[in-house]
């Protein structure tokens, strides 16, 4: 996390960050070093540049200008990531970083690319490969609590992360939930963890079908965030996927495609994420998150296709691919979103490979139903963020696709238009303004990829932060 000074200390190591050449005259740098900087920024477009000062090394970093705001923004981000990665080399632990920026939002967003990156998951590291970078801030510009709120928010994408970079031996349906309720309690949230004969009770199908192949129970986690002082009159509802492990079902995953399938509960850790960190800031919006977890196995009992299920809202679904399992929890989830009359319902899951092959990871596969203003200031956000969205189509066309002979509904259609489909059969089981957020091609990096790292990336903590924060600022109540 980054630690806000009130002066630099002259024999620490600093990062001066500008993002024009006329701030040089502030680093500190002599007359030659200046005229060095600027004439291998003009004729080799260099940005990052070393002194080394024997007891301590100075940085001077000229942030690049590109065609908009917001893509100066990601730019930024990604020098910081490049610092990083060059400190790294370097084993520093501790760094200044001076802002002399004429726009303060320049500095912050490479403050952001640095310590994003120095998130590490060393819990099974019997010794952590990589040394934690110490940060520390100088700025006459950017406010305590700028800084603290990037700190937030950076904290939130690492506990999101933490919880998809578990193994599955260790995080079952039933400890994934232990730790949202350990984590709700200490910030106020509400917590209510529903049991499996709970979720008999309850009705919910989906959620009991997918978990009938598994040794462990299943689980649905409820987290409230209610403050005093409420600023939506009704409450927005995040719900997100918790496949704690998926195999696939008797639809056995092939090849190497179940080797990342820990991560299939990332649109859980998302929405928990997300909610935590609204707590942490003292949020004014009343914001509910539903989280329903099992594991996804072959067991004796196992769904197999062509079985016919009974979900919560009494729909009856045949399943015609139980790889296609995601949305059969979720669809219970979004069925008990009803009992609140939202505002507004979002959910978040690793859902469709056919996601992943549309953006791959750079990307959000989306849809909504009924919530044209708030996806447009989500789209803001996301773009504002580079956790950027795609609206895909929800037209009726599509629901041909999902008949059954048998039963209501089928769980998935064809070959084509997969992440359609799905969001398609989530809208079944909605009467709310509704968004689907498909984030199966952005949840997971298999080799590093920008300030998101390999592994976990914890893309979406920040685009539903953001998007909290413009609804706070447009008051779209």
């Amino acid at each position: 996390m980054i630690t806000k000074l009130e002066k630099l200390l002259k024999t620490t190591s600093k990062i001066y960050v500008i993002d024009n050449v006329k701030s040089l005259e502030k680093t500190g740098l002599s007359k030659d070093e200046i005229n060095y900087v600027k004439q291998q920024n003009k004729q080799h477009k260099l940005t990052c540049f070393e002194f080394n000062r024997f007891a301590y090394t100075d940085f001077v970093v000229i942030l690049d200008d590109a065609k908009t705001e917001n893509a100066n923004l990601e730019q930024a981000r990604i020098s910081g990531k490049n610092m990083h990665s060059r400190l790294s080399k370097l084993k520093f632990s501790t760094i200044q970083l001076i802002d002399e920026c004429f726009k303060p939002a320049m500095c912050l967003a490479f403050a952001e690319g640095l310590c994003l990156s120095n998130y590490q998951f060393t819990k099974y590291q019997t010794k952590p490969k990589h040394l934690q970078l110490n940060i520390q801030m100088v700025s006459k510009k950017l406010s305590a609590s700028e800084i603290e709120t990037l700190n937030l928010h950076c904290d939130a994408v690492y506990f999101c992360k933490d919880l998809i970079n578990e193994p599955h031996n260790f995080q079952t349906a039933v400890q994934f939930s232990k730790t949202l309720a350990n984590q709700a309690k200490t910030l106020g949230v509400n917590v209510t963890v529903f049991d499996k004969k709970q979720i008999e009770t309850l009705k919910m199908g989906g959620l009991l079908g997918v978990n009938k192949g598994s040794a462990n129970p299943p689980t649905f986690t409820v987290l409230e965030w209610k403050p005093k002082l409420i600023k939506n009159s009704k409450p927005i509802v995040l719900v997100g996927k918790g496949l704690v492990f998926d195999t696939g079902g008797m639809n056995l995953k092939t090849d190497n495609f179940m080797n990342d399938m820990k991560s299939d509960m990332a649109g859980g850790a998302t929405v928990a994420a997300t909610i935590f960190a609204l707590a942490k800031t003292k949020s004014k919006h009343h914001v509910i998150a539903l989280i329903p977890a099992t594991d996804n196995r072959p067991g004796e009992n196992a769904m197999v296709p062509g079985d016919v299920i009974t979900m919560r809202s009494g729909k009856t679904v045949e399943v015609v691919n139980t790889d296609a399992e995601g949305r059969l929890i979720l669809a219970d989830a979004l069925d008990y979103a009803k009992l609140y009359k939202p505002q507004l319902v979002i959910d978040t899951a690793t859902l469709t490979g056919s996601a992943a092959r549309a953006l791959g990871k750079h990307g959000i596969v989306a849809m909504q139903k009924n919530a044209e203003t708030y996806f447009s200031t989500l789209q803001k956000s996301g773009e504002n963020v580079c956790e950027r969205i795609v609206e895909f189509p929800l037209w009726d066309d599509y629901a041909e696709e999902l008949k059954s002979e048998i039963a209501d509904i089928k769980n998935c259609g064809s070959a084509y238009a997969g992440a359609i489909t799905a969001g398609k059969f989530l809208t079944e089981f909605t009467d709310y303004p509704y968004i689907h957020l498909d984030i199966a091609g952005v949840a997971f990096n298999t080799t590093a990829y920008k300030y998101f790292g390999s592994q976990a990336s914890g893309f979406g903590v920040r685009l539903l932060l953001k998007f909290f924060e413009e609804l706070r600022n447009q008051q779209l109540n």
